[in-house]
């Protein structure tokens, strides 16, 4: 029988149950991946707790496990596989659904997988309760999807009531079409909810407590066209929100990262000193390579006017080694012009082939172990720069929000600007934001010890 047959039959007997199958149901949430898909997690796992199906305690068995996957690399695919397993193992009797970018990339491929029993893309996935059925296991995994192309909607998420730090999904998909990247394929054009749908979700969040929203999505300068409104007028519209401490701005295209918007964050309320910019290489000639849309020249300009405007402001970059038609010329090309950027920390990833994408007809090819030992050079210039940043601020004092701690592990979290603090657990604390000083590293030297002030 096709996919498209068994979907058909699955979608109609699903009309037909009733909901009050799922009371009493628990369920068990994995994601795997970006912040983007943390909040998307969050939002099913609310949508499932509102028609009886409760979260599983830990080491409980669950009737239902969602897991929600990744796909930016073949690492990324080869951990969803073994995640899948590990849960099948673990909830043997579960009920257990996937999603998330692998799904609609490769879903026949997990439905094959044994244990699965349902396969959602990324048009089903917030869509996943008329697709449970009564819950019985399946004999195969049916698959769910809509063709890429055909990919419109834009669903809301927001992670919610699980930390102090909440994820506000704004933008989805993307119209860039690098030459490395899959994202396009697994998650489709470019579209974003409303400047009124997404402010009420911050006052949402506000009511229930939250102190710190992280603004995510795929290409999230890209918002607004649809609408004709634009991200500036966003965060102008989430500055006005009370009850936020911090907003932090997610990753952000450098071409889409305005003048305009480094200035507002400098003079607003509530947003964060704290930027997340992909550069992905420091070589110009490797950026066309790529369709970047942008060059080395405005990329230096971005963070200079960042440190014009907010010097204490933290700056991670994003980095891809060993990509095709990344000659030893242009790596060092590539590591002279990030040796000599002011920014605080490099998010670095090795290049991974990702079928169907133009990358592959580019040559020369870097050979693995050479784009390992790229990624290790880079990552040694990252923990310099960061030990460097961190080191500014000892002595000085800083707003800091703070998390609840695993059990036994010291109270921790992160100052306005980003750097990791740990201090002594005192509970009233939790999930409020109090100025303390900043002191030495700590043993692992990952954090600076915070005093009260």
């Amino acid at each position: 029988m096709s996919n498209f047959v068994a979907y058909i039959g699955f979608e109609t007997t699903c009309r037909m149950i009733d909901v009050n199958t799922f009371q009493d149901k628990t369920a068990a949430y994995y994601t795997l991946g970006c912040k983007l898909n943390f909040a998307e997690t969050s939002t099913i796992g609310k949508m499932l707790e509102a028609h009886g199906i409760r979260k599983a305690r830990p080491g409980e068995k669950a009737d239902v496990c969602v897991i929600n996957t990744c796909s930016v690399t073949e690492l990324a695919d080869k951990k969803c596989r073994q995640t899948i397993r590990r849960i099948a193992r673990q909830h043997p009797q579960a009920f257990i659904v996937v999603t998330g970018c692998y799904a609609q990339l490769k879903p026949d491929e997990i439905a094959h997988i044994p244990d699965v029993d349902l396969v959602l893309g990324a048009e089903q996935k917030l869509d996943i309760l008329q697709y449970l059925g009564d819950l019985h296991k399946q004999e195969s995994g049916h698959v769910v999807t809509t063709p890429t192309r055909d990919i419109r909607k834009f669903s809301p998420s927001c992670s919610r009531g699980d930390r102090t730090r909440y994820f506000l999904k704004v933008q989805d998909g993307c119209d860039y079409f690098c030459t490395y990247c899959t994202i396009p394929f697994a998650r489709g054009r470019s579209r974003s909810g409303t400047i009124e749908q997404l402010t009420a979700q911050a006052r949402e969040v506000a009511a229930a407590g939250g102190k710190e929203i992280v603004i995510t999505g795929v290409n999230i300068g890209d918002f607004g066209k649809q609408t004709g409104e634009t991200f500036l007028d966003l965060i102008k519209s989430l500055d006005q929100v009370e009850g936020i401490a911090h907003y932090r701005i997610s990753s952000i295209e450098p071409n889409l990262l305005t003048d305009e918007i480094i200035a507002f964050v400098a003079a607003s309320k509530r947003f964060a000193p704290h930027f997340h910019i992909p550069l992905q290489s420091g070589s110009d000639t490797v950026l066309k390579l790529m369709h970047r849309h942008y060059d080395t020249a405005l990329f230096a300009h971005k963070i200079e006017t960042i440190r014009r405007l907010l010097p204490d402001a933290f700056i991670g970059v994003d980095l891809i080694t060993g990509v095709r038609g990344e000659t030893e010329k242009l790596f060092e090309e590539s590591r002279r012009f990030v040796e000599g950027l002011d920014i605080s920390q490099l998010h670095v990833f090795t290049y991974s082939e990702r079928p169907g994408t133009q990358a592959l007809k580019i040559e020369p090819v870097v050979p693995i172990p050479e784009r390992h030992e790229r990624c290790r050079r880079m990552l040694e210039i990252s923990e310099r720069k960061l030990h460097d940043f961190y080191s500014r601020f000892q002595g000085s004092t800083r707003p800091v929000l703070f998390e609840q701690p695993r059990k036994g592990a010291p109270m921790h979290g992160f100052t306005d600007n980003y750097i990791r603090v740990e201090m002594p657990y005192r509970k009233e604390w939790v999930n409020t934001c109090r100025p303390v000083r900043l002191g030495d590293f700590n043993t692992a030297g990952d954090a600076l010890i915070a005093t009260e002030i």
